[in-house]
């Protein structure tokens, strides 16, 4: 596994890493405690460092199972070192405005200390709160003086939109920024990429599979367990509808992943591609697709040692993103 420099940090974090929204059990269908410390598990063998959870993944289920699994493998391989980032703001304890003040935000961030076992977090970061308390600006004071207090080593902010992303980039101290970038949403390459590069902030991408669409498993018949956001939330009924099939209609995106299968290089699997598709550019530092078995982890790190692609394929998939892709998109981009 490949590791790329964490922005401006000494720290090095592998390029691909694991999402742990899936593990916290509301959202993606039911994972019971087994199939998700055994894909934690597949995923450190395979050489991931870098997990990606938050407070309100079931309500703290997702921190506390990656809780348990750095313990254990502390027990089992002492050297082992993983680079663990959470998020906050949008647990429902206290809930909407009464979030945000310091006092909720060392309060929530204590809890997550709790419940992974560290002393301080890797990172924390705002997990795409109202764009109106981004504005008013004392969320990044909260997150530097509990980086002071050393409750956390690094802070950033997880976002929806390309407004926020370039309201965050310029703020001092921040270390990262969250963004939703696959090739069915390429807009952060023209607004984003260079001001990071300069101002020396990692870029962490999230749904690099687009939901799963990028997959190419899915057809127009598949279906999802009632929990699954990707049945309740397809037209943004709970949060961003960004989050759910990068803001494609389902029948759409699925029409689109399938016209991308004959581009798929030999030797990779449609999800690869589009892995190393992301990896590609040197703006980005890792990519955190979710997993719900030790196969899917393995199979997703794999991206990380294949050849990149053609830059005649680079330009055939821009190409189908402007033409094909970009005009459906919703919500916040």
């Amino acid at each position: 596994m490949r590791e790329r420099p964490f922005g401006r940090s000494r720290a090095r974090v592998s390029e691909v890493g694991l999402g742990c929204w899936q593990l916290g059990g509301a959202d993606w269908g039911e994972v019971t405690d087994d199939q998700a410390l055994a894909t934690l598990t597949a995923a450190a063998d395979a050489g991931m460092t870098l997990f990606d959870t938050a407070d309100v993944y079931g309500l703290g289920r997702s921190e506390e199972l990656v809780g348990r699994f750095l313990k254990a493998r502390k027990a089992e391989r002492e050297k082992d070192r993983f680079f663990v980032a959470t998020k906050l703001g949008r647990f429902p304890e206290p809930g909407g405005a009464k979030n945000f003040s310091l006092e909720t935000f060392r309060a929530h961030t204590e809890a997550s200390l709790r419940r992974l076992g560290v002393e301080a977090l890797d990172l924390t970061q705002l997990h795409c709160i109202p764009t109106e308390q981004l504005k008013r600006g004392e969320v990044f004071q909260w997150l530097a003086a509990l980086q002071k207090e050393g409750k956390v080593r690094h802070w950033g902010a997880s976002v929806e939109s390309m407004a926020e992303a370039m309201l965050c980039v310029k703020q001092p101290g921040i270390a990262s920024l969250q963004i939703i970038f696959n090739v069915f949403r390429q807009k952060p390459l023209s607004e984003l990429f260079g001001e990071a590069r300069h101002r020396g902030v990692a870029l962490i991408v999230r749904l690099p599979l687009a939901s799963g669409l990028l997959s190419g498993k899915m057809s127009q018949e598949t279906s999802f367990e009632p929990t699954d956001h990707r049945s309740y939330n397809r037209d943004g009924q709970k949060f961003n509808v960004g989050e759910t099939f990068a803001g494609l209609r389902f029948e759409k995106g699925v029409e689109l992943a399938d016209a991308l299968k004959p581009l798929v290089p030999a030797g990779m699997t449609m999800a690869q591609m589009a892995l190393r598709w992301c990896l590609d550019f040197e703006g980005v530092t890792a990519v955190i697709p979710g997993a719900r078995s030790p196969k899917q982890a393995k199979d997703n790190a794999a991206a990380s040692n294949m050849r990149g692609l053609s830059d005649e394929l680079h330009e055939r998939l821009r190409t189908f993103y402007l033409d094909r892709v970009a005009a459906h998109i919703r919500g916040p981009y």
